[in-house]
Parts: C-alpha cells; sequence; structure tokens
C-alpha cells in the first residue's frame, strides 16, 4: 500500500493575533507544525506533503527538506487546498491521509488506526471521530438509525438539534486515492467562495460507498489550536504526557506540575528531578541526578550523579559527579570534569574545570583551561578580554588560586602554584612559584 500524507498550513492564524504564522508558535519547545511533520513520517516513509499559504517562506526555513511544498495561493477552502497536491500524489499513492498543521496532540499511532479501518471496510475514505461536550466550532457527524454515516454538518449549518450531537469531526482523513482525486475536482462551491474537504463525505454517500469512522481514545489528540488559549492547552497536555512518560521510565518528579521538559530530552533512570525545573532542547542527563529545584538545562549533557541546584546550564557539559549551585551559571562551552565543583553565584563560560577542581563561590572563569585538583578561591577573575579579542588562562593541576585573583589572560599559573589573595596576575607563573600583590610577582621580586 503506497500512502502519501497532505498537511494543512496554509491557514493565516488571526485568532492568534500575531506577526507569525499560527503554525510556527512554539509549543514544547519546537514549531508546532513539526509534531504533525513528525507524526506523518513515523506513519509513512516518503516526506509528506506541506499545503502553504501565509508566511510559506518562513515554514519552509523550519521545516526545510523533511517535507514537500505546494502552495495555496488563494485561500479558498480545505478542499481547495488538499486539491493542491494533486500533481504530486495522483498515481503516486493508494492512499492519502489529510491532517492540519494545527493540530500537534495527534498520534502516528491513531493516524494508523484511520487508515486501517478504511482499508478493512474497503471504503472510500474514513475519517476521525471525537465525543466530547464542547464542540469548539468542529463539524457534527449526523448518522442514520443504523449508526452509518449521513453527514457531516458544519457548525455555521447546524440547526438547534444538530448543535445537541456531541460525535464531532477531528478532520483527520485517509482516502481511496483513486476515488479521491476525481471527486475533489467536482466539489460544490459555497457561498463563501470556499470548497469543503466534508463534502466528500455527502458524495461517498450518495454513492452509496462505505465510510468508515474512527474515534479517538483520548480527545486531547484532536485539539486544534486557534488561540493562544488554545496554545496553552497543548502545552499543558503535552507536558503531562512527557511527564508522565518519564515518571513511568524511572524518574523522579516531585512535582509534575512545575516540571517542563520538551520532547528532545533524554534522562537517565533514579535521577529526581525537584520542582520549578526547566529541561530543554537536546538535553541529556544521566541516572542519579538530583536537578533542581529552579534549575534551567538547556543543550547540555549532564553525565551520572551530578547535582545542578538552582543554576542555569546552557551548552555545558558536566561530567559524572560533578555539581553546580546554587544560582550559579554554566555557559556555552563550559565543561566540568569528573568530580568538578562550582559552588554559588559562580559563572564558567567557555572553559574546562578539571577533574577534582573546586571553584567554590563568586567567581568567573572565561576562555580558561584548569586542570585537575585546583582550588579556586572567592572572587577570582580570569580577565580574558582586552576590549578587541579573547585570550586564554591555563591554570595547570595543584595550583592555589587565593581569593580575589584577577587572572589577565593570556596568562598561565604553573603545576602547584599559589597565588596570594588580590594578586593581580599579568605574567606566567612558575610551576611550585608563590606569588602576591599588585601586579603579582615572587617573593624574590618582593625582596
Amino acid at each position: 500500500m503506497r500512502q502519501s500524507i497532505v498537511i494543512l498550513a496554509a491557514g493565516q492564524g488571526r485568532r492568534m493575533k500575531s506577526g507569525t504564522p499560527k503554525v510556527l508558535h512554539p509549543l514544547g519547545g519546537r514549531p508546532m507544525v513539526s509534531y504533525a511533520i513528525a507524526a506523518a513520517r513515523a506513519l509513512c516513509d516518503t516526506p509528506p506533503v506541506l499545503v502553504v499559504g501565509h508566511g510559506m517562506e518562513a515554514l519552509q526555513e523550519t521545516a526545510g527538506d523533511s517535507v514537500r511544498y505546494v502552495r495555496q495561493a488563494e485561500r479558498l477552502g480545505t478542499g481547495h487546498a488538499v486539491l493542491q497536491a494533486r500533481p504530486l500524489l495522483e498515481g503516486a499513492a493508494d492512499e492519502v491521509v489529510v491532517i492540519y498543521a494545527d493540530m500537534p496532540l495527534l498520534t502516528a499511532e491513531t493516524l494508523e488506526r484511520v487508515g486501517a479501518a478504511r482499508r478493512q471496510a474497503a471504503a472510500a475514505l474514513a475519517f476521525l471521530t471525537v465525543v466530547v461536550d464542547d464542540p469548539r466550532g468542529f463539524g457534527r457527524v449526523v448518522r442514520r438509525p443504523d449508526n452509518s454515516v449521513q453527514q457531516i454538518v458544519e457548525e455555521a449549518d447546524a440547526t438547534a438539534e444538530q448543535k445537541a450531537i456531541c460525535e464531532l469531526n477531528a478532520g483527520v482523513y485517509t482516502f481511496d486515492a483513486a476515488w479521491l482525486w476525481p471527486h475533489l475536482a467536482d466539489l460544490p462551491r459555497h457561498a463563501n467562495g470556499e470548497y469543503y474537504l466534508t463534502d466528500t463525505v455527502e458524495i461517498a454517500v450518495q454513492q452509496g460507498q462505505p465510510i468508515a469512522t474512527v474515534t479517538a481514545g483520548d480527545p486531547a489528540e484532536v485539539l486544534g489550536v486557534n488561540t493562544r488559549v488554545h496554545l496553552a492547552e497543548a502545552e499543558a497536555i503535552l507536558r503531562r504526557r512527557i511527564n508522565r512518560r518519564w515518571m513511568e521510565a524511572g524518574v523522579t518528579l516531585r512535582d509534575p506540575e512545575t516540571t517542563y521538559i520538551e520532547p528532545g530530552v533524554a534522562i537517565g533512570q533514579d535521577t529526581v528531578i525537584e520542582p520549578g525545573t526547566h529541561l530543554r532542547g537536546s538535553t541529556t542527563i544521566g541516572a542519579r541526578c538530583l536537578i533542581g529545584p529552579h534549575s534551567l538545562i538547556v543543550d547540555s549533557v549532564i553525565g551520572d550523579e551530578c547535582r545542578v541546584l538552582a543554576s542555569v546550564v546552557e551548552q555545558a557539559v558536566m561530567e559524572a559527579g560533578s555539581d553546580v549551585g546554587p544560582f550559579s551559571h554554566l555557559r556555552r562551552g563550559a565543561r566540568l570534569e569528573a568530580g568538578a565543583h562550582v559552588g554559588n553565584f559562580g559563572e564558567v563560560k567557555n572553559a574546562t574545570l578539571g577533574a577534582g577542581s573546586k571553584m567554590g563561590h563568586f567567581s568567573y572563569l572565561g576562555d580558561a583551561e584548569v586542570e585537575a585538583g585546583v582550588n579556586i578561591g572567592a572572587g577570582t577573575v580570569t580577565c580574558n578580554y582586552d576590549g578587541k579579542d579573547k585570550h586564554q588562562t591555563y591554570i595547570e593541576e595543584d595550583a592555589f588560586i587565593g581569593s580575589g585573583t584577577m587572572l589577565v589572560a593570556p596568562v598561565r599559573v604553573g603545576k602547584g602554584a599559589t597565588t596570594g589573595a588580590g594578586a593581580v596576575v599579568t605574567h606566567d607563573v612558575p610551576a611550585g612559584a608563590v606569588v602576591y600583590g599588585v601586579p603579582a610577582r615572587g617573593k624574590e621580586a618582593a625582596d
């Protein structure tokens, strides 16, 4: 069975009241449209067809070559939108699936159920329904006494009796391709100038064609995002799904309602996530870690048995047994090697803190390489920027950097060397030497 998927993404989304196309608004840290694309790719190896209109260039920048594009130059309804894919798909697929880009919670498993129902019934089409009390503008599914589908009535056209129907058309379809294309071209034009995809149901009924339906097991799957209120609802549902999955996989979330984990995150067993924590991007966290409370980790790698207490970690690496916080910041390029410690109010940027080294508090380490076993005293600063260029600081193993030391890069502190409190180090310090003062100098120079 050759299958193709059409994703409708040409709507302008005026109710979002935004200059950003609706389906590019972020959900769980990703553009909304990416969820429809992911579901489509999970169902079918062939890249889906994305029907675009408003904001086409921005959509292309986001989706790249993961989809094929067709443009709906005039917004003439859903039937007209699907028709734009005909030149690409006619003769290339036996079955056509149609979904919406603003329905981000829909799963590939549900799409497969709809397709399986159509194939089992040898039907012209199958569509997904949902039974809920709040219709949210969805069309009603009108059935005959024998429970077969009679028609879909749009809410604007529904009578009071029909509006009382709780079974709604979710707008997810699977079509027999050979039946779809000729009938799609013959859809009637409505008074508002649009062609409705729902009219294919009426055509099939009039022909006596079998029609299959599948009821969504979870009504949340068919939540359509049309406003920022809907976007927040979808965000909450997505968060609960993700959090439940990690708890079932052996991760402790102290308070799931205040824990935010994006879809691309990976977490090891027996890790504990404290309240108020945000895990974003492609972050990977090892086993038996303690993360939070109130920590933000973005696109970072955290090894086993690490601790991140009330701190921010961005594009950084923490090796096994290292810890940071509270109230510290690991910026891009920071690396804590095994057992390294950054205490409170510290900042590390584009620098490595070697195995077992300690930077207790109120210090800045930027553009630096610190080897193992180094102690960095409170208030130490690597002065890495001269107003024009950045320069490196090197601190060799077992060095002791006294509180308040200013390391004016480029500079190297040798193995086992010591800087006195308040020293301003402007020249390299030999291994084992002791320097102090402003500018820093050794004992012999001071004498």
